[in-house]
């Protein structure tokens, strides 16, 4: 029977019931103490029945099939009916006040399953949504369930290149000149970090539709990061693009809502987010947009195999979405997240994607701007699994403390560095405690597989604070820091941050190129000279001349053999 029609038939039999007391019963009922009554009536207890939604999965392309188990009792029957109701949600919508649009209902008793179509394509596309169930008791909808989310997005990409990984863990952040790029192939990487800020290729040029409505890029801006995703593509390099939200005063649907625009000592990049229809809608197309433009070998645009979310996400100066408490602040850049995952995932199968957080695993948090790296990842894993689990990945900065001396493994001296997970900080002295950490169970992918981690951001600086120059110790310092990187089996990448010093890093002593930059240009990078750290980055990985290009730099450190201080030491066997 239509569920619109059970509805009436039980108004009208409620109906009939008063008219069989009489009139004038009615009358005297409601003329006897009615204030009295008013406040004896029985409080409506709470459901006590609990949907344990268990998967939400597209099956044959175009149906999303939804299945769980019933725990509790049933709800007591003299308030709420003998359904239960499946709503569906956008990510900007939260609680059900005031809805009754429910997608599909069965009956209480019967197997909690539900099969929709995904009308992918279409307005009335479902896979960005979320779903739950409720119940009813004859004015509102209770929410008896946890929320989920569509958990293989994969199962509809258009492409499903196997996932490009390098031949090996060395990358680089690079400058995107014609000089620089080849020198990036002289150097042999194999990695490469792009960083994509939203206000930059936002503009006119490129139009692109989606869901009826167009949106506007700047072709001029785009051609320079096709240019560069694709040359380093057509060099089987694997590409990171790091995506960054710019302030633009063109676009204030991308800020959190009653955001202003901060000065730049107090935000360098802002948060995004889904708490809004139009913010929504618009980082749905930026994000649908550039995964499909970089998602295929085939493109003739490149390909981007990992996509960080946002920089630093534990500190807000890179993040930043206003005061807020950490769970507040993670539910609102899981819900963004989940929308930048489906998005990639649904157009490049095996694309990767990640979030980011600095060294201060437990440390430097206020918990209203700064949060503990271990909170964010243990709070983001916490809401993702009863949501539906997303194959997320860590891209880590273990820069040395401070950043202004190179010598990562004396940081112990700092009182910040222990080995496990009460540690202040993780950086590449302690890096194990990370890996180690992940590997718990329950912080593992739906696979059982420890995620994967990538160094996406990482340097040593050739100009000491206290002592001036060091590029020696800049280039011990990056020797050792690939060996541990590359001996670890956990982690896939080593991304050194730079290429070419920025000037403004180096009147700070952060150097943390292989080239030296011309101070005489602040606004520019513009590369000048190499450094010792170049050709120790050249050959780090190459067998026949590792070991002998780091030789020197074992004094400096103090050792006499890398296996000595490194566990499963890559080329342990070539020690002499």
């Amino acid at each position: 029977m239509n569920k619109t029609w059970k509805h009436l038939i039980t108004f009208c039999c409620a109906v009939i019931s008063l008219t069989a007391l009489g009139v004038t019963e009615i009358h005297a009922a409601a003329s006897d103490q009615t204030t009295t009554e008013a406040a004896s009536e029985p409080v409506k207890p709470s459901p006590t029945e609990f949907a344990h939604i268990t998967s939400c999965r597209i099956e044959g392309g175009n149906e999303i099939v939804i299945e769980g188990q019933m725990e509790g009792s049933w709800s007591d029957p003299a308030y709420y009916d003998n359904y239960l109701y499946l709503f569906e949600k956008e990510p900007y919508q939260r609680g059900l006040t005031g809805r009754s649009d429910y997608t599909a209902w069965i009956t209480k008793g019967d197997a909690l399953s539900f099969r929709l179509p995904l009308n992918h394509g279409t307005a009335e596309d479902r896979l960005y949504k979320s779903f739950v169930v409720a119940v009813f008791d004859g004015t509102e909808y209770t929410i008896v369930s946890n929320e989920v989310y569509i958990t293989n997005p994969e199962a509809i990409a258009k492409y499903t290149d196997p996932y490009k990984g390098g031949q090996t863990k060395k990358g680089l952040l690079i400058q995107t000149t014609p000089e620089m790029i080849a020198d990036a192939f002289e150097l042999g990487v194999n990695h490469v970090i792009v960083n994509i800020p939203f206000n930059h290729i936002l503009g006119s040029g490129i139009d692109y539709e989606y869901d009826g409505k167009t949106y506007h890029f700047d072709k001029n801006v785009l051609a320079v990061y096709d240019d560069t995703i694709r040359r380093m593509s057509e060099k089987n390099m694997t590409v990171t693009a790091v995506l960054l939200n710019g302030w633009n005063d063109n676009t204030p649907q991308l800020f959190y809502p009653g955001l202003q625009r901060q000065p730049q000592s107090a935000a360098a990049y802002y948060g995004f987010h889904v708490a809004t229809q139009e913010g929504y809608e618009t980082l749905r197309a930026l994000a649908a947009f550039l995964a499909e433009r970089y998602s295929s070998l085939s493109s003739q645009y490149g390909r981007v195999s990992n996509w960080v979310i946002g920089n630093e996400i534990n500190n807000q100066y890179w993040n930043y979405l206003g005061p807020m408490d950490l769970q507040q602040y993670m539910e609102e850049y899981e819900r963004a997240f989940r929308v930048f995952y489906t998005a990639i995932k649904s157009s490049s199968a095996n694309s990767r994607v990640f979030f980011s957080t600095d060294y201060n695993w437990n440390h430097e948090a206020d918990g209203r701007l700064k949060y503990n790296a271990k909170d964010v990842v243990d709070t983001f894993n916490n809401m993702v699994v009863p949501g539906g689990q997303m194959d997320w990945g860590l891209a880590y900065h273990p820069y040395s403390i401070p950043l202004t001396e190179p010598e990562f493994w004396n940081d112990a001296e700092t009182g910040l560095i222990r080995d496990d997970a009460s540690s202040p900080v993780i950086n590449m002295s302690n890096i194990n405690t990370l890996t180690d950490y992940l590997q718990q169970g329950h912080l593992r992918n739906r696979h059982g597989e420890v995620r994967h981690v990538i160094l996406s951001e990482q340097g040593f600086t050739s100009t000491s604070a206290t002592r001036g120059k060091t590029e020696d110790l800049q280039a011990a310092a990056i020797a050792y820091a690939y060996y541990i990187a590359d001996s670890n089996p956990y982690i896939d990448a080593f991304i050194m941050s730079r290429q070419v010093d920025a000037p403004a890093e180096a009147v700070t002593s952060c150097t943390f190129g292989l080239w030296h930059c011309d101070m005489e240009k602040p606004n520019d990078i513009v590369p000048t000279m190499r450094k010792q750290a170049w050709t120790v980055y050249k050959n780090i990985d190459e067998r026949s001349t590792t070991l002998e290009v780091t030789e020197k730099y074992k004094a400096l450190i103090g050792i006499e053999k890398w296996s000595d201080v490194i566990p499963g030491f890559r080329w342990r066997n070539q020690e002499r």
